[in-house]
């Protein structure tokens, strides 16, 4: 997730120093490389241990484990699958023009397998490119991570892992390509903006965790059976790390560091805040009172909306993002998960997938000028087309490979864990330990 400004693509942040270097060689920025690493480290922080512990604890005790057990297994399998090929095809911009459609307009080549070229030299604008290869790794891992949370407590650990390896081949890396790929990728084309991951992240794993769990079935139980989370402590804390964690997310994805990456910052922080307050005012009148995991959904549904436009739009327009997911998310989490009876087990579609839309839409709106955004040329109108062209192939794609992946899956080996295990618990079932010893 590189510098997404009109024009800038990633083969030039491959080629070229940043704007302000005047020379033909790209030059090691020593700040940029160190806040680079750090921001590398804060992604991976958001899964191991932030996203393990927000949904740990919103599981029974039974399946503590396993959802850490996920976590831990699709970061290794989903690291090396990304250093073997998946870089390469998000990367690779062997025949692509700009404004033309060709089929490395989906999908990058295959030239930098095995991270061919890299070598100690190697810059990508001004970092190291090891460093941007192990940001960009990072996302790669959190994305199929947040998708676990739609099937916990019930998805066999051999099939998770099946399908993470599969889905992030078929799925993430293709769509992180076409939003990333730069000049000739579709999603350029279309002029579609996304900072940060408001659709190869958040639209696709929502859309993914929700193909899983209609496809899976409900949990034993549900939803007349209490399911109550069983330690909220762990969630508030995984919660607050993933706050923390975002800054690394949203700023990172400029780089390196500029006058744009405070921008990023005040947005990022105040999308966050008032997807609080959204959220919290809207389960006070709907619920008649607030709660702790409401607060803390609500920090994240602000986080997911303004992911997409942190570097395109106003305060008012973070502000505005931030307090209308916060509504729309709660919402979503409930009324609409009631209404259609899935079991979104942890709400990765209420939070991630309708946040992720809301985001991305709302930055065609507030992008414009004249309602503080930072984007020129550009009209409402324009704009929301190219958004909502960007969040419809997304969504449609994406659902429909998941759901021919999990299909295949449940035909080959089965996706969900015996009615004996289920009930036992993930933990002892699958792993044969406990989160907790009495």
């Amino acid at each position: 997730m590189v510098n997404r400004l009109p024009g800038i693509s990633l083969l030039a942040l491959t080629l070229l120093s940043p704007l302000a270097n005047a020379a033909d060689t790209p030059t090691l920025n020593l700040g940029s490389t160190a806040w680079m690493i750090t921001a590398a480290v804060l992604v991976l922080f958001m899964c191991l241990p932030g996203l393990a512990l927000f949904y740990g604890g919103l599981v029974r005790a039974k399946n503590m484990l396993s959802l850490f057990t996920q976590c831990f297994g699709i970061a290794g399998v989903v690291g090396v699958l990304w250093v073997i090929y998946g870089y390469s095809m998000v990367v690779d911009t062997t025949n692509m023009v700009d404004g033309q459609v060709t089929f490395n307009s989906f999908v990058g080549g295959l030239s930098r397998v095995f991270l061919a070229g890299m070598n100690a030299d190697s810059l990508v604008g001004d970092i190291p490119e090891g460093v941007f290869v192990t940001f960009q790794m990072t996302f790669a891992i959190i994305t199929p991570a947040l998708i676990a949370g739609a099937f916990a407590e019930r998805m066999k650990f051999s099939a998770a892992l099946i399908f993470m390896a599969v889905w992030f081949t078929l799925v993430y890396a293709p769509i992180a390509h076409m939003v990333w790929g730069g000049a000739g990728a579709l999603m350029h084309n279309w002029g579609t903006l996304d900072y940060a991951g408001g659709t190869a992240v958040h639209i696709n794993a929502g859309v993914a965790a929700l193909a899983a769990c209609i496809l899976l079935g409900k949990r034993k139980g549900y939803p007349h059976t209490p399911m109550p989370a069983h330690n909220l402590s762990l969630t508030m804390v995984g919660a607050a790390m993933l706050w923390v964690g975002w800054f690394g997310f949203n700023i990172g994805s400029g780089g390196g560091l500029s006058g744009l990456s405070g921008i990023v910052m005040v947005n990022t922080q105040l999308g966050a805040c008032s997807g609080i307050i959204g959220w919290m005012f809207t389960e006070w009148f709907k619920a008649g009172r607030p709660s702790a995991l409401g607060l803390a959904s609500g920090a994240l549904a602000g986080l997911v909306g303004i992911t997409p436009a942190c570097a395109y739009v106003g305060t008012g327009g973070a502000l505005a993002i931030g307090l209308l997911c916060g509504v729309i998310c709660y919402l979503g989490a409930t009324s609409l998960k009631r209404r259609f009876g899935y079991d979104d087990s942890l709400d990765v579609f209420g939070l991630h997938g309708i946040g992720g839309i809301v985001g991305a839409l709302l930055t065609g709106v507030f992008c414009v000028p004249s309602l503080g955004g930072y984007v020129p040329n550009v009209t409402i109108a324009g704009q929301l087309l190219a958004q909502f062209k960007g969040v419809a192939f997304t969504f449609v794609y994406c659902f429909a490979v998941s759901w021919i992946i999990l299909k295949v899956i449940k035909v080959v080996i089965g996706l969900r864990a015996d009615e004996a295990t289920e009930e036992l618990g993930l933990d002892l079932g699958e792993h044969n330990e406990s989160a907790y010893n009495h």
